[in-house]
This record gives C-alpha cells, sequence and structure tokens, in this order.
C-alpha cells in the first residue's frame, strides 16, 4: 500500500499562495483550490460595492435602483404618523364626496397600498374587520331608511310596508309605509361614505404600529395616548385570537360556524382579553404610568391657561373658517389658537419623566406619504368648490352617477405610498 503523503500547509483551505504541483495518481492529494483574492485587484481598481439587493452601488447603477424603497427595517421603517396623516387625508376627501364611483375608488386606493405594504403583525390583520364593518353599516342604512322612511321625497315607488300608527308627539317620524329608489339611493350613497371613512380608518390601523405612534406623542399626551393605544390594539388583538380558534377548530375537524361554535369561541377569546388586560395593567404599574414630577405652581397655571387658550381659539377660528363672515379672521385666530396649545403641550411634558429609545425618523419618504393623503383631501376640497355636481351626483331626479376625470386623478395620488413606503420583509408579508 502506497503511503499517504502529508498535505503540504501552503496548500490547506483558506491559504494565499499557490499549491505545488502534485502528481495524479491514486495516493495522492489533490491540490486545493486557489481561494478567491478578497483585496484589491491586480489592475489597482477596487471591486465595485453592492446593495443588499445585489445590485452595484456604484456609477453604474439605475435611477429606479436608488430610488427604489428599501427594505422595511427598525431604522427604515416608516414613521407611523405619517401613515396616519395619509389616511386622513383620504377620510376627508371622502368626507366631501357622495358620488359611488369615487368613494369606491377611494376604498380602492386605500386596499391596494394596504396589501402592497402590511406586515402579518396582529395589529396589521384588523383591515378585513373593518371592511365587514363598513358593508354593515351599508346595510344598517338601508335597513333604517326603509323602516323609519326618508325625508328625501321620491315618485318610483318600490314596494309598501305596513305602517304602524304613532302618536301625535311623535308627529313627522314614521314607521314603515312606502319604499322608494330614491330614498334608498340616497341611503346608499350615505353609508357608502361612512363604510368609506371606516375603511380608510382600518388602513392606518393596518399599516402603523400602535406602539411606534405612542413614541411620537408629546409628553403631556403620553399618559392618554397609552390609554387610546390600548383601546385601539384590543380589536386587532380579538381578530387575531378568534382567527387563531377558529384555525385551531378547523384542525381538530370541529365546525366553526353556528351559535354553539360562536359561543365555545368567544368564551376563550373573552378570556385572552381579560388575561392581557391584566398583563398590561401590571406592565404600566411596573414602569411608573402615572407618576409625575414636580413642577412649580407658576408653570402648572402658565400650561392651564396656554391650553385652554389654544384650545378656544382653535374653536374661535374653526368656527370663523365655516362662517361667512368670519372668513377674514378665522385662519389668524385658528394660527394663533394652535401656536398656543403646543406651547402649552411642551410645557406641560415638564411633569411626565420619560425617555425615547430609538425614537423614529420623519424622512423623505414620510413627507410623501403625508403630502399624498393631504393632495388628495386638497384637491377634493377645492373640487367641490369648483365643480361640486360631480362630487354630489342628483337623487332626485334619479341619475346615474358620473366619474369626474381631475378628481379621479387626485384620488390616484393616494397611491404613492406603495410605491415610495419600505417593502415588509418577505416572511413578514406572507
Amino acid at each position: 500500500m502506497t503511503p499517504r503523503p502529508e498535505p503540504d500547509p501552503a496548500s490547506a483551505d483558506g491559504a494565499v499562495g499557490e499549491a505545488a504541483p502534485a502528481a495524479a495518481g491514486p495516493g495522492t492529494a489533490r491540490p486545493a483550490r486557489r481561494s478567491a483574492p478578497t483585496g484589491p485587484a491586480a489592475d489597482g481598481v477596487p471591486p465595485a460595492r453592492r446593495s443588499p439587493a445585489g445590485a452595484p452601488d456604484g456609477p453604474g447603477r439605475s435611477t429606479y435602483e436608488k430610488w427604489r424603497p428599501p427594505q422595511a427595517t427598525r431604522a427604515t421603517a416608516l414613521h407611523a404618523g405619517a401613515w396616519w396623516l395619509w389616511a386622513l387625508g383620504l377620510a376627508t376627501a371622502a368626507s366631501r364626496t357622495t358620488n359611488p364611483l369615487l368613494l369606491g375608488l377611494i376604498v380602492g386606493v386605500a386596499g391596494y397600498v394596504v396589501a402592497a405594504r402590511r406586515t402579518d403583525a396582529p395589529w396589521a390583520r384588523s383591515y378585513g374587520a373593518f371592511l365587514k364593518l363598513g358593508l354593515f353599516v351599508i346595510g344598517l342604512r338601508l335597513l333604517f331608511s326603509m323602516l323609519l322612511g326618508s325625508a328625501v321625497p321620491g315618485s318610483h315607488t318600490l314596494f309598501t310596508l305596513p305602517e304602524i300608527p304613532l302618536p301625535a308627539w311623535a308627529q313627522g317620524i314614521r314607521f314603515g309605509g312606502r319604499v322608494t329608489a330614491e330614498q334608498l339611493v340616497f341611503a346608499f350613497y350615505d353609508g357608502l361614505k361612512l363604510a368609506a371613512l371606516l375603511v380608510c380608518v382600518g388602513a392606518a390601523n393596518a399599516l402603523a404600529n400602535p406602539a411606534r405612534l405612542l413614541k411620537s406623542l408629546p409628553a403631556a399626551l403620553y399618559e392618554a395616548g397609552v390609554a387610546v393605544v390600548v383601546a385601539m390594539t384590543f380589536a386587532p388583538n380579538m381578530v387575531a385570537d378568534v382567527v387563531r380558534l377558529r384555525t385551531a377548530r378547523r384542525l381538530r375537524g370541529r365546525p366553526t360556524g353556528g351559535v354553539k361554535a360562536v359561543l365555545q369561541i368567544g368564551l376563550p377569546v373573552l378570556e385572552g382579553a381579560l388575561e392581557r388586560s391584566v398583563a398590561i395593567a401590571a406592565s404600566m404599574d411596573a414602569r411608573g404610568y402615572g407618576r409625575t414630577a414636580e413642577v412649580p405652581p407658576a408653570v402648572r397655571h402658565t400650561t392651564n391657561a396656554l391650553t385652554v387658550g389654544g384650545l378656544l381659539g382653535m374653536c374661535a377660528g374653526t368656527y370663523g373658517l365655516l362662517a361667512a363672515q368670519g372668513a377674514a379672521y378665522g385662519l389668524p385666530v385658528l394660527g394663533v389658537g394652535a401656536a398656543l396649545a403646543v406651547a402649552g403641550l411642551r410645557l406641560g411634558g415638564r411633569r411626565s419623566v420619560r425617555t425615547r429609545y430609538r425614537p423614529d425618523r420623519w424622512g423623505v419618504r414620510a413627507w410623501l406619504v403625508a403630502g399624498s393623503g393631504a393632495a388628495v383631501a386638497g384637491l377634493l376640497i377645492h373640487a367641490g368648490s369648483v365643480a361640486p355636481a360631480g362630487l354630489h351626483p342628483g337623487v332626485v331626479p334619479l341619475v346615474a352617477p358620473t366619474l369626474p376625470l381631475w378628481p379621479a386623478a387626485a384620488v390616484l395620488i393616494g397611491l404613492l405610498p406603495a410605491f415610495v413606503a419600505p417593502v415588509p420583509p418577505k416572511e413578514a408579508s406572507q
């Protein structure tokens, strides 16, 4: 048997030097491959740096690769306030119209952005619940219109319900009676507008992390913000519990529908909500919730005066903007009131001792997302003053709604977050 030769140290894995040639044979060791050089190239040109996506990070990089949204991480995640401002802009636009085509377009824009930028967190799964709530609101509005009647006159009678006579003190209210097509169309438009508002709020709940939004509140509103965040996360957590329990029952071969299944699912959901509430209360007490710092009486009095004066100024300014005679002084009073309220909040933050760990940054992408919602709201408000007929289709007489072109194009600006907001991780979006 041919003795096995000792390996050359210079030819081991990871060696820089070149291995000595060896004769090919059954008992010879093959020379190890030479590892790729990690230093500068032979011609002195350094290798091109690459981005995390694998594209070269040099001058040859395309414009799309430079400006495409990055992967969402803790450092690059979009500010939660930007999502809420975007959603409130869409909600403001929805409140300015009763055109079902525009309202459906607003709902579609919100749904597309949610589908493109939603994560797999429990609070991000509540969008479907808001959609179902919107459909329920539309059906309830139609039911009330049929049962209680409507002030909208109509000539196209669809059917007549048995009318219950009411006493004289309930004059002007009827229960049952004639149901017209005009009153149902008016009720559908009204219910669809309210459903669109709920869908916009649901989009903000599905896209913005409530815990990260709480970090951005002023210190004076921190305690109230905690209560609001706990209330906002209650429904998404219950939805996640219901989905988890229904999946477990389905895997065990048990029915997930019917009254009995609802009762068997509802009890664990309520029990989990109670346990979660107790855990939240214990964690809040351990973190010093409700404890305040000592501030001089003069600071407290000044804070109260600034806050109350600012709120009164904002109310007076808003009334001036809405009234026909007060448009001249409405905007200045509103600005002064807002400045006083902000000063009162900042001064009142001295009594709340808290720190922020890794505060969220408001970057260019946050400005684009918030600005797109503000642009949609501003353009729809302007359209309501320039061409109100397209935003409010007639009901008496009945006319088919038409889609106004430039208000529809303004609503499409709300799709901008689907292209500029950071992309959620693949494992989190599936």
